[in-house]
């Protein structure tokens, strides 16, 4: 597994609690965005930020240069596809597990 995938910040889903969505490549996930947001800045300001995103978390904000580069080189070496995979699956079993939840 990769240490970080690069994703740009698509959407705010909880303002209180940094959760927004990022679309990396195409597959869009909620990730915790605590590690990036500034103290007093609204998170909507994040919106079209690129991150590196690992474990479910944005670690640190990246530019669009370097961000695109890393997609090439993961695509590249093999290992895109993987990692998308693994955030797809990730983020199914999330939203399934919400939906039980929900239905009690």
């Amino acid at each position: 597994m990769c240490l970080g995938i690069p994703g740009r910040i698509s959407a705010i889903l909880d303002e209180a609690n940094s959760l927004v969505e990022v679309d990396v490549a195409g597959v869009k996930r909620s990730v915790d965005a605590v590690c990036v947001a500034e103290v007093d800045v609204p998170l909507s300001d994040l919106i079209g930020t690129w991150v590196l995103i690992h474990v479910g978390f944005a670690m640190s904000r990246i530019d669009e240069a370097e961000a695109l580069e890393t997609l090439r080189i993961l695509a590249e070496i093999g290992e895109l596809d993987g990692e998308l995979a693994a955030m797809r699956d990730s983020q199914e079993a999330r939203n399934s597990h919400e939906a039980m939840e929900i239905q009690g």
